[in-house]
């Protein structure tokens, strides 16, 4: 099923609950009465034998098992196998045992598809049936399926611990940020112990056929290259493909960008340009996410009327938009009020900065925490900035959160905002990024002495990304890439784990 922004209330009305499901779970295993009906047996999931150590797919019943659907929450299965509503336990809700003190748990770290960036916010969970197909494109609907029954979320270090777990063998155990989603196999869990997944085992699918993808669209630029911080994240090369090929992410010629792809990849292919991408909003709504790289200047001219009001649609309707410096045009100029959502000054260029990561909110205060673990920041709360941007002055809170910012000058480096702009938050399913931050040197090259990867007409994908491991900046970004993702919630409250489907 759909969970179509969960919200707190959800949470209120487990926690009434609680104490009814556990008197129903210590009746199921035998402690006090019996209740009638409650049923050891349970459903047999089958995972793609690479699964435990690696490989994925979707959990399906095996051969003589059943497809578990359970009820909706009010009258389902609980925890212990017994039930809310009076019917039997079913699947792996029959496996979770109660303990005398503790919990049986699983717990683990999650990465990025390459395994070098441990990742924050990402759903963790046991699902008791099969996980049903990701939707495609632009969509309202936070996608989260199988019937959870125990879940988590990944901590600033890319940590979990998954309390309840069901006991016995090939638990399966699935991984999720959005619409990246991958399927693992726990081999055994055992009753009232912690179970640790071996460390680097659990990454987001890097190719398609290790699991679920988003449909990501990319348009280069000449100023900035983050379609080779897509490559550093691990995609697989047979990922990147023109629209009419299958892969999950498809490039664009922005202006002054690479465009086309080296001879021994899609032989040699060109990019189709950017106006094909972002003309109508038809285009557009095929995508979950659109990356926009730095062109070196907004290009107005080259865009127009129909692609600005196109654009303002697709977020709208629930599009994620990751917009790189000078593509702060598609708010300035577009439709209102997303010319209110920043105070815009395209200023030069204010150079290396020390910044600061605001903290007042909870992603914010995350993502500080996270860059100092993952060896981007020395001092909580700072990031050094090469070569930084100048064209928002400050943000309209009204409509926006800033992330980074900088006091000498007064600039924000980066902030987002949940579309429609000003809807409540319950009618708000899409997300803008507004970043001031290069990814790279760009078709200027190197900085400092230091070699730096380069977009441009001259340069066919991947032949200008030279670089390897991540800059302090390139974490700020891929941490944002991920976020832009996750399932909208207001940037006032903290992130949850799915809920518990009974």
């Amino acid at each position: 099923m759909n969970v179509v922004n969960p919200r707190r209330s959800e949470v209120l009305r487990q926690r009434s609950t609680r104490l009814l499901r556990t008197l129903a779970a210590l009746a199921c295993l035998g402690v006090g009465v019996a209740i009638a009906g409650c049923s050891s047996s349970k459903t047999d999931f089958s995972l793609d034998p690479g699964a435990s150590s690696g490989g994925s797919t979707n959990p399906t019943p095996a051969s003589g098992g059943t497809s578990v659907m359970l009820p909706p929450p009010g009258g389902g299965t609980n925890p212990g196998g017994g039930a809310t509503g009076g019917g039997p336990c079913q699947g792996l809700a029959c496996q979770q045992k109660a303990c005398a003190s503790g919990t049986t748990s699983i717990s683990g770290r999650v990465y990025d598809p390459s395994g070098t960036l441990p990742l924050y916010n990402v759903m963790v969970y046991v699902p008791n049936a099969p996980l049903t197909p990701l939707s495609k494109g632009a969509t309202c609907a936070c996608e989260v399926s199988g019937q959870p029954i125990a879940s988590a979320l990944t901590d600033t270090q890319g940590r979990f611990v998954l309390p309840n777990a069901p006991v016995g063998a090939n638990i399966p155990l699935v991984v999720q940020i959005g619409k990246w989603r991958r399927s693992f196999t726990v081999p055994n869990v055992a009753a009232c112990a912690d179970t640790p997944m071996p460390d680097n085992t659990l990454r987001l699918p890097g190719r398609q056929s290790e699991g679920d993808m988003p449909k990501i669209a990319l348009t280069t630029g000449s100023a900035d290259a983050l379609e080779c911080l897509i490559r550093k994240l691990g995609v697989d090369p047979a990922e990147f493909t023109n629209p009419t090929g299958t892969g999950a992410v498809n490039y664009f010629a922005g202006h002054g960008g690479t465009n086309r792809y080296m001879a021994n990849m899609n032989a040699g292919a060109s990019f189709p340009p950017a106006s094909m991408l972002w003309g109508n909003v038809n285009s557009l709504k095929a995508y979950d996410v659109v990356l926009l790289s730095c062109e070196g200047g907004t290009y107005p001219d080259e865009k127009g009327a129909a692609a600005f009001q196109a654009m303002y649609d697709y977020a709208n309707l629930g599009g994620r938009i990751f917009a790189s410096h000078w593509h702060e045009v598609w708010f300035q100029q577009g439709p209102a009020p997303f010319p209110s959502v920043a105070n815009f000054v395209n200023m030069p260029d204010i150079g290396n900065l020390t910044a600061n990561v605001v903290t007042t909110f909870p992603k914010g205060k995350a993502l500080a925490d996270w860059l100092v673990n993952v060896g981007a920041s020395t001092v909580s709360g700072q990031i050094g900035i090469t070569a930084a941007q100048y064209t928002v002055l400050s943000e309209n809170p009204t409509y926006a959160q800033r992330w980074i910012a900088s006091d000498n000058p007064q600039s924000v480096q980066y902030l987002s905002a949940n579309t429609p702009l000003g809807a409540t938050a319950d009618k708000q399913c899409g997300r803008v990024v507004l970043s001031d931050i290069h990814v790279s040197g760009g078709q200027g090259g190197g900085r400092g002495g230091t070699t730096s990867d380069s977009s441009s007409t001259s340069l066919a994908f991947p032949s200008g990304c030279v670089t390897s491991g991540f800059s302090p900046q390139e974490k700020v970004l891929a941490f944002m890439l991920f976020d832009i993702t996750a399932c909208i919630i207001p940037d006032t409250q903290p992130p949850e784990p799915p809920p518990i489907l009974r």
